[in-house]
């Protein structure tokens, strides 16, 4: 999903912000080639032409959607794609993503009876790096946060689906880059400066 208009971040198109000179998109895009995932696309708007070119040139599919929202846009590019399996819909703004947590996240889908999966990381996850989550949810006594990562069943992508709640203790699932200091929160990261 790399159509949004990254308003809060102030930058241009939030995809292509760069963290350590590569576009957030190409990060994401990197750790999904890197899984067992089949086939990845890119659901962009109109808003965001530099993020189409990218991809373009990156020889990645692209699906163009309306640009009325998160859950719209997905469900559009979802049926617009033909896609009836299993789908994971992964927010282009999680630049720390690696290709073996996407596999770890999928094979646990395999395994339980639900036919949507929702990955979560704990709050505290939040305190040690001094990030401030957009959503937080309490579930079973415990406070999690969404880390824009979803598995759901393409054939049923316009109705509610129960999910299985993953939470994963992983850094790299909780820094979602909505504001210049996520972004200087990822490149501490990556440069070693902040320990996790």
């Amino acid at each position: 999903m790399a159509g949004g208009l990254g308003t809060r971040l102030q930058m241009g198109e939030k995809p292509m912000v760069r963290l350590l000179g590569q576009p957030l998109i190409d990060r994401v895009i990197s750790a999904l080639q890197e899984s067992s995932v089949a086939k990845v696309l890119v659901a962009a708007t109109a808003s965001v032409p530099e993020t189409r070119r990218w991809a373009e040139e990156a020889g990645i599919e692209v699906v163009e959607t309306p640009g009325e929202g998160y859950v719209p846009d997905m469900i559009y590019a979802v049926e617009k794609a033909g896609i009836d399996e299993p789908v994971l819909i992964v927010m282009a703004d999680l630049p720390l993503l690696r290709g073996d947590i996407v596999d770890e996240i999928i094979e646990v889908y395999e395994n339980v009876p639900e036919p949507a999966l929702s990955v979560h990381t704990p709050l505290e996850i939040y305190r040690r790096i001094g990030g401030k989550p957009d959503a937080l949810f309490n579930y079973q006594g415990r406070f999690i946060v969404p880390s824009g990562v979803n598995v759901l069943l393409g054939s049923k992508i316009r109705f509610e689906q129960e999910d299985y709640h993953l939470i994963l203790d992983r850094i790299e699932l909780a820094v979602n880059v909505n504001s210049p200091r996520d972004l200087a929160i990822c490149e501490s990261i990556l440069r070693g400066d902040l320990k996790i």
